[in-house]
């Protein structure tokens, strides 16, 4: 598994897996939707640690810099 995230995409991604832990646990958005904002923003920590986000790989996307 090759890395295909820059560290911008990243930051990014765990901004955003932040601010859906929060709209969550201060019961903003509740329910349903609640419970999938905090899965999406697992996933989008998952792949911000480990560098990789399998939807880039059909489309040819990689934002780290090439060695």
């Amino acid at each position: 598994m090759k890395k295909n995230m820059g560290m911008a995409d990243r930051v990014i991604r765990v901004i955003i897996a932040a601010v859906f832990a929060v709209l969550y646990f201060m019961n903003i958005v509740p329910g349903t939707l609640g419970l999938v904002l905090v899965i999406l923003g697992g996933v989008f920590l998952l792949t911000s640690i480990i560098s990789f986000c399998p939807l880039y790989l059909p489309f040819g996307i990689k934002t780290c810099k090439s060695k």
